[in-house]
């Protein structure tokens, strides 16, 4: 078993970008183009993306840091 080469599937070109909708480029992905990922970066940067935070009942259910019987 130590001496079978190990292989690593080539990725398809499958999808589009989410920037400008080509297809994806497999050096970029998920992007077509280093340009498109620079864009995507920026936006990023400049807050224009946000990750949302649990709703409040999803909130609930995960232990506080300040909560003694959290460990």
């Amino acid at each position: 078993m130590a001496d079978t080469p190990i292989t690593i599937p080539r990725l398809a070109n499958k999808g589009k970008c989410p920037i400008c909708g080509r297809p994806t480029a497999v050096r970029t992905r998920p992007f077509c183009s280093r340009r498109c990922a620079d864009i995507d970066l920026a936006r990023w940067l400049g807050s224009r993306y946000v990750v949302s935070q649990p709703a409040d009942d999803e909130a609930e259910d995960l232990p506080r840091s300040d909560d003694p019987d959290s460990g």
